[in-house]
């Protein structure tokens, strides 16, 4: 699944690229999660702003309104300024603009494109609205981080995968801020100190820039907007290495399951 690093560098891989732009054309494939919410001919004719991101969500601001993205399971976003080839089964939405086509393809359809009068109103809004405090932000601290996990009886791994507490800490980030952290997995949010907080607080904002900076993971088919595959899954020191040696102990590094997911840890240097 794209998580933050990957959608902000979708957004920085076709942002700047299309802003100012102005919708010539759209064409709509195979539903997505849901529908568009607007006429598709009354986004033609009009201008393209800044793109923003809010968590794993990107936010294409118009004249009226704008269209609020996101890449769902699977999905990822294609910009070129020369006409693409037609689309296929898996290419479910095209804008057609005066710098060039943006493209979703999403082969299993989690995705979505949504139109909004404004962020602050809904859909978007209320899509918004559950969402926690940005990794980047200044607010995101130990303090922060410590006073939302004091009434949290849950695994701090799934708590983070949450995303009300803090947005971005996908399953690869997660178990890599946890292991940087020298925190288990399994730790029950409130168990955790303010001093253990705050390493977590630094240790997930430095993992997510270090991914930001090698383009995000590319496990399975994440792209930019280029077509440019992301490299950090090449430097991750748990996440995918059950049974290998612990890059800071030797011992093996353990895979156990959480609300679904795998989890890796390094049981000797991960504490509860």
């Amino acid at each position: 699944m794209p998580e933050l690093p990957e959608v902000e560098v979708t957004r920085r891989s076709f942002g700047p690229r299309i802003e100012g732009a102005r919708i010539t054309g759209v064409r709509l494939g195979k539903p997505l999660r849901w529908p568009l919410g607007c006429d598709a001919q009354a986004l033609i004719g009009q201008t393209i702003g800044a793109t923003t991101r809010r968590g794993k969500y990107l936010w294409l601001p118009l004249d009226r309104g704008g269209l609020l993205m996101h890449l769902g399971m699977s999905g990822s976003l294609q910009f070129s300024p020369l006409p693409l080839a037609p689309p296929g089964a898996h290419d479910h939405f095209d804008l057609v603009t005066s710098r060039g086509t943006l493209r979703m393809t999403d082969p299993r359809r989690f995705g979505a494109v949504l139109w909004s009068p404004a962020l602050d109103r809904d859909p978007a809004a209320a899509l918004l609205a559950g969402l926690g405090i940005e990794p980047f932000d200044t607010g995101f601290d130990g303090a922060y981080l410590h006073a939302a996990l004091r009434a949290r009886r849950g695994s701090v791994k799934t708590i983070l995968l949450g995303g009300d507490v803090v947005v971005g800490a996908g399953n690869i980030y997660a178990c890599e801020a946890l292991f940087a952290a020298g925190i288990d997995p399994r730790t029950r949010g409130l168990r955790l100190s303010r001093p253990r907080c705050a390493r977590l607080a630094t240790a997930l904002r430095d993992t997510l820039a270090a991914a930001l900076t090698l383009g995000g993971s590319t496990l399975r088919d994440f792209r930019d907007a280029h077509g440019a595959a992301g490299g950090f899954q090449h430097v991750a020191r748990v996440y995918g290495r059950a049974g290998e040696p612990c890059t800071l102990c030797g011992t093996a590094v353990r895979r156990i399951v959480q609300g679904q997911r795998a989890t890796y840890f390094c049981p000797h240097c991960q504490r509860r």
